[in-house]
């Protein structure tokens, strides 16, 4: 990639950016994909989330030179002699906890290979060993933003190597070193946010789990990763390599740009985006103009990610078939309680149980005659949720309900993880950037000041429908006509996913139709969203309104118990939920429905 430098000034040509990964696990073969694909400058690897952050926590408690994702390591193979061949460079936070580890690792490869490469990494977003987190802490690290990254390639860094950095940071530290970018290019970086969050889960920006790939025609079966060509002004077009699949349509992209966002406002370590002035046009086919987004000073603080072991967990799954499914699911229930009182350790902290009535009445097919009752029990002394649970379950086979048999046979206890996110102020955390040759570059940023005058978190307008603000009824162009109960996903696309313990579901008109919109905007009330999803009752829900996005976007608060790690529902990361709702079946005016 070019950097600029005094005499040239800024360069004007695009930087292409690419996405190689969006969590640790995602295909392997995705970063020879892209480098052989088509042309790039910069190829990014996201390799870090909540639980991520956990799972290499325990790696280095069993290896203090471990808790790096091994896999980018793997696929450098092969990928290392690739990108300096089509002189592309690297930059992932696949450092995970030990990002100078990971990069003495790079450049152990590179001699063995015989692929010279200039290795950099960022570091400083450990805090771990600052205390004060409470007991049981096993990670502590800071969101950090994108100048780290911007000072190694400045630096000619061939790999660039972080750990914990906020995920679009990855796109916004390599388009800030390209165009010499300062803290002061608020919408130039929001830009380069927008098309970092959209990059940053891979095959989600291309028709990956979007709600419309039925009706759309899109071949999901083996996606191409994305790829941003990001403009000097900050506006960018996602795109993908000729050839592969999925799709990248104004649908996919903002199916994405709704996936784990709050409110209007998405404030990050080098900027504070607003989402609600993104504007999105599809330009060709696979390209997708993104423009409009404005920028705000970054906040004064950086959060931070703390996790912990929880405690041990277990679960059976007993299968109910045919009649009596309530009588049977009480005696089981029955049996194992008096099980855990007569047991030699104490009753497990935490036991739940629910039944999934899976089955229907006169099944064809033996499966579709059942139901599931599932047990979950967790507590902090894995004795407790050992045998304790699985001897008495197994101990049923033929002295409980008729047809008694479980999913699988009950297993050890696992583990589990609990996430939670604290603040502290900017200044407080280090950031630095250890360049090529080992020189120490300290970027860390004072915090900007806490701003005093009253915030408008009015989002803005389309520009070519007004509208009336949030909380309103429909615009003055909806006419009412008949309506037809049928399923909201006919004429609504949804993405959920979590934010801690807490969950989002974005919910946008289908095809940005303003009509659709304006019914949405009018029906879709914090109210009948509990309606539609009971399980919701109780928890603090928040909505925000994105006109420009034709969309509305819910937090609900507490969903996942404490959080991904802690495995508190069915479905631990929400990832389903948004395609509940579109389930779910309301009165839908006949004019919008196929």
């Amino acid at each position: 990639m070019s950097v600029p430098g005094p005499a040239t000034g800024r360069p004007r040509e695009p930087l292409r950016v690419g996405n190689a990964s969006g969590f640790y696990g995602d295909r392997f073969d995705a970063l020879t994909e892209m480098l052989t694909g088509g042309p790039l400058d910069v190829l990014t690897g996201d390799y870090l989330a909540e639980l991520t952050m956990l799972i290499l926590g325990r790696d280095r408690l069993k290896d203090p030179g471990r808790g790096w994702a091994k896999t980018f390591l793997r696929q450098l193979e092969d990928g290392l002699g690739l990108a300096r061949e089509r002189g592309v460079t690297l930059v992932t936070n696949a450092g995970g906890l030990n990002p100078a580890a990971l990069a003495d690792a790079v450049r152990e490869l590179s001699e063995r290979v015989g692929v010279p490469a200039r290795v950099a990494h960022v570091e400083g977003d450990d805090l771990l060993g600052r205390g004060g987190w409470g007991e049981g802490v096993l990670t502590a690290n800071a969101y950090l933003g994108g100048a780290g990254i911007a000072a190694c390639l400045r630096a000619g860094a061939d790999v660039v190597v972080t750990g914990r950095v906020a995920d679009a940071a990855l796109v916004s530290g390599c388009a800030a070193a390209h165009f010499g970018w300062t803290d002061d290019d608020r919408d130039r970086l929001a830009g380069a946010v927008v098309a970092g969050h959209v990059l940053e889960c891979g095959t989600q920006a291309t028709g990956g789990n979007y709600a419309f790939f039925v009706r759309d025609g899109i071949d999901v079966r083996h996606p191409g990763f994305p790829l941003a060509e990001i403009a000097a002004d900050g506006s960018s077009v996602v795109t993908k390599h000729p050839g592969t699949g999925g799709a990248v349509t104004v649908g996919t992209v903002t199916a994405q740009l709704l996936y784990e966002t709050a409110g209007p406002r998405y404030p990050g370590p080098d900027v504070t985006a607003r989402l609600d002035t993104v504007r999105l046009a599809q330009e060709g086919p696979d390209r997708v103009r993104i423009e409009g987004a404005r920028g705000e000073p970054r906040p004064g603080t950086l959060k931070v990610g703390l996790t912990r072991l929880g405690g041990f967990r277990n679960a059976v799954t007993f299968v109910l078939t045919g009649l009596d499914v309530e009588a049977k699911a009480a005696l089981v229930r029955e049996q194992m309680e008096a099980a855990f009182a007569r047991a030699g350790t104490r009753r497990p902290r935490e036991v739940s149980w629910n039944l999934v009535r899976t089955g229907r009445p006169d099944a064809d097919v033996q499966e579709e005659a059942g139901a599931l009752l599932r047990l979950v029990v967790r507590d902090a002394d894995e004795n407790v949720v050992g045998r304790a649970v699985s001897a008495p379950a197994v101990e049923l086979a033929l002295a409980s309900y008729p047809g008694f048999h479980v999913t699988a046979p009950p297993a050890r206890p696992a583990p589990y993880g609990v996430f939670e996110a604290a603040y502290v102020p900017a200044e407080g955390v280090p950031h630095v950037a250890v360049l090529p040759d080992g020189t120490r570059a300290d970027v860390s940023f004072a915090a900007c000041a806490p701003t005093t005058a009253p915030v408008d978190s009015t989002p803005a307008p389309l520009a070519s429908t007004p509208r009336a603000g949030p909380g309103s009824g429909p615009g003055p162009h909806l006419v009412p006509s008949p309506t037809r109960r049928a399923p909201l996903g006919l004429v609504a696309g949804a993405r959920s996913g979590d934010k801690g313990a807490s969950a989002n579901i974005g919910v946008w008109a289908r095809d940005a139709d303003p009509e659709i919109h304006d019914w949405l905007r009018a029906t879709l009330t914090v109210a009948r969203l509990r309606q539609l999803l009971p399980e919701t009752a109780g928890l603090e829900i928040t909505r925000h309104e994105l006109p420009n996005l034709a969309a509305l976007n819910f937090i609900v608060d507490g969903i996942l118990g404490e959080g991904v790690a802690s495995q508190h529902r069915f479905d631990p990361q929400a990832k389903a939920l948004g395609e509940w709702l579109r389930s779910r079946h309301l009165d839908i005016p006949e004019v919008f429905l196929p």
